[in-house]
């Protein structure tokens, strides 16, 4: 929520911690009325020093009711989350608690409970981070596995904010040199110096391209890799989820075309998040429910960063199977029934797939090659998101817009080794990278990108 310039913006308060019962619950407040706060709820005391815990008895300033001793933090602007005046309140966790301190502050003049990431919203409007570092800060909250938490550090750090401000920052020294020719024709100006700068706009494109040739690996490794699990009936697929699972997920039995919706499980392989996809057997049929269960698989598999061909050799022929699969290279094999195959077997079947494919035998009986086969995903996994090293990409729109910087510069580029140049056009085209790349950061649309990704964030966040 944004406030005009002449109107002096409301205290926002909220729940930091999960709820429920638990040790300690805090509560956040930030904004102008925040001391005043802290004095109503703390009677006859003066207010802490800033960023010292100090231990106080929490009051309704109305009936004066001791509702709990808490640690109490004061934070004064700038130097807080938010840029402004903020406190923590640390109480002890019981519902009964938070519910009367909440009922409390939002009796008192000036405050209100926060919105959804509003917390962050106001520190991104006060310049204490940027898009992608409040970006990163819900990408911290929702990681579930040591990739997600690393990368999602890094980028808090400042790995693409830095590194998109220090391409903008060039452009715009590029764009200064061709502006001051055309502002300056007559002056002491060196003919020729918008030229100059074209060396430097091919090398800024050429760190695009190289940005953009990632793989989607920032994102793959931020989403997680979709690996769906496809095959004919009774091949062992659902069985299969269940024992990567540890865990019942899919119902299993004898009969053709049980699964027909997609069912989806995550997994954590080596800190690659993972989610494993399983669908309806890939069969010619005249059922029309599980016809469109095999739409949606197909469609599924078509989607995936993977396909897990899953076959039958008792059954099945190898290259038939995966022709149904609409198999790439290096999607994995898994040949089911391992506890009945002859010792030789793993040799015949690979001689029947043809490509390069990891094949991995198993038996979801015995639980015989589960091992290798989660090795050979987290393999396959760590491969697609470049193991988490370097990834400046995330999101969707970090790529989209630095796609439109790059074919900004591309035309700017054009332009400057035209025959006659248009150093106008030129100048143009670089005002329009610059823009794209303020986008990732928010120095540009900021108000317009900042609802679409707050909306992801937690309340007290």
């Amino acid at each position: 929520m944004t406030t005009s310039a002449t109107s002096r913006p409301r205290t926002i308060f909220a729940r930091a911690t999960p709820p429920g019962r638990g040790a300690v619950a805090i509560i956040r407040l930030s904004g102008p009325d925040t001391d005043a706060a802290l004095g109503a709820l703390t009677p006859g005391r003066a207010l802490p020093e800033p960023r010292l815990a100090s231990l106080r008895r929490i009051a309704d300033p109305v009936s004066g009711r001791v509702i709990d001793e808490a640690l109490v933090l004061r934070f004064t602007a700038p130097a807080s989350y938010t840029g402004e005046d903020a406190a923590e309140l640390q109480l002890h966790g019981g519902p009964a608690v938070v519910a009367a301190v909440i009922e409390v502050l939002g009796r008192l003049p000036g405050l209100r409970p926060a919105e959804a990431g509003e917390f962050t919203r106001r520190a991104v409007l006060s310049g204490r981070m940027d898009l992608t570092a409040a970006e990163a800060v819900a990408d911290l909250i929702a990681a579930d596995t040591a990739g997600q938490a690393a990368q999602a550090l890094a980028q808090l750090g400042g790995r693409l904010g830095r590194q998109v401000e220090g391409w903008r920052a060039r452009l715009i020294r590029a764009a200064a040199m061709i502006e001051a020719e055309i502002d300056f024709p007559d002056e002491e100006v060196p003919d020729g110096i918008a030229l100059t700068v074209a060396p430097e706009i091919e090398a800024i494109a050429t760190e695009f391209r190289a940005c953009l040739a990632d793989g989607r690996s920032g994102e793959r490794l931020r989403e997680g890799v979709v690996v769906a699990v496809v095959g004919r009936p009774n091949a062992g697929k659902s069985s299969l989820v269940n024992a990567l699972a540890g865990r019942e997920i899919a119902i299993v039995t004898d009969r053709p075309g049980t699964t027909r919706d997609a069912i989806e499980v995550a997994l954590d392989l080596d800190g690659v998040a993972l989610t494993l996809i399983d669908t309806a057997g890939l069969r010619d049929t005249d059922d029309p429910i599980e016809q469109e269960g095999v739409r949606r698989a197909r469609a599924r598999a078509a989607e995936a960063d993977l396909r897990l061909v899953v076959i039958d050799p008792e059954t099945t022929d190898p290259a038939q199977a995966m022709a149904e699969a609409g198999v790439l290279p290096g999607d994995p094999i898994v040949f089911t029934r391992r506890d009945r195959l002859a010792g030789d077997a793993a040799d015949r079947l690979r001689a029947k797939v043809a490509g390069d494919h990891p094949m991995v035998l198993v038996s979801c009986v015995t639980g015989a090659g589960m091992g290798d086969l989660a090795a050979a995903l987290a393999g396959l996994a760590a491969g697609l998101t470049g193991g988490g090293e370097g990834a400046m990409i995330t999101r969707a729109r970090h790529r989209a817009a630095l796609d439109q910087a790059a074919m900004a510069l591309d035309a700017a580029a054009a332009g400057l080794t035209h025959p006659l140049p248009m150093l106008e056009l030129v100048a143009e085209d670089l005002r329009r990278a610059c823009d794209a790349l303020g986008r990732i950061t928010g120095r540009i649309d900021v108000e317009h990108l900042l609802d679409a990704i707050f909306r992801e964030f937690c309340i007290g966040k």
